[in-house]
């Protein structure tokens, strides 16, 4: 479980309930059955009119796995591996095999695989697993973008809610008495707007970002070994390897040559 991720989630419910239960003396005046009816409602009869809901909710699996429990690109993890594969593969292509099948990333069996086969020589297959990268990052970001694009329905049916509120509001005006009930109408009218606001902004569009960047993080990862299966078919040098594809991190994110000899 993603500890950082957690913390994000119950800060972002604290300040929902602690705008609901500070902001009136009666607390539940927030509270309104039909606008978030409404709201949510709205939201997935939307979604589903203008996207595949397939597709939303693989992503929703995805956010699962990289947000919730932390299965996020482990760019030293794979360097390693990449390592040990160079030094099996210089030796002898046969010896790499069993590594190459023994991994846990589709991209590096894939991309091994094909190049042990000996189909394709070395510069047509770095063009494939490139267009390979290319498509899955824009259906990637494509989807996270769709996703974002889902916080825009959230506020306008919480804007719907309000103008069927001021609608019946203004209905009542001309009967007896309804001056009274101005205040607690207007305030059940807008609370769906509330509602829309909240949960496009604390929910929906924050997870689009977070998809974004997993999309990144995703075909940066693609990148490295696109880059390490061009250098382990040259039989280059592990150390070589490494530092090479040291230059797709950051500073704080690149393997250490040193600790990796220790252990």
């Amino acid at each position: 479980m993603n500890v950082f991720s957690v913390i994000s989630f119950a800060m972002a419910l604290t300040v929902f309930f602690t705008a609901v239960l500070t902001s009136t003396k009666d607390p539940r005046a927030m509270l309104d059955f039909h606008g978030l009816l409404i709201v949510v409602g709205g939201t997935l009869s939307a979604t589903a009119i203008s996207f595949q809901v397939d597709r939303i909710f693989v992503m929703l699996k995805v956010f699962w796995n990289r947000t919730l429990r932390g299965k996020k690109p482990n760019y030293v993890k794979t360097i390693t591996e990449l390592m040990h594969i160079a030094e099996a593969y210089r030796s002898s292509p046969d010896k790499a095999l069993p590594l190459v099948e023994k991994s846990q990333d589709i991209f590096i069996k894939e991309a091994m695989m094909t190049l042990m086969d000996g189909i394709v020589d070395l510069s047509t297959l770095v063009k494939i697993l490139n267009n390979r990268v290319n498509t899955m990052f824009e259906r990637y970001n494509g989807d996270a973008n769709r996703f974002k694009s889902i916080g825009k329905f959230p506020p306008a049916m919480g804007l719907m809610g309000a103008v069927l509120g001021m609608i019946a509001l203004l209905a009542s005006l001309g009967k007896p008495g309804a001056e009274k009930g101005v205040g607690p109408a207007m305030s059940v009218a807008l609370v769906a707007t509330f509602y829309g606001i909240a949960i496009a902004n604390l929910l929906i569009i924050p997870i689009g970002e977070n998809l974004g960047d997993a999309a990144l993080e995703i075909k940066t990862k693609n990148k490295i070994i696109i880059e390490g299966v061009k250098l382990i078919a040259k039989k280059t040098n592990p150390i070589i390897l490494a530092e090479e594809l040291n230059s797709y991190l950051l500073p704080g994110e690149r393997i250490d040559l040193k600790k990796l000899k220790k252990g």
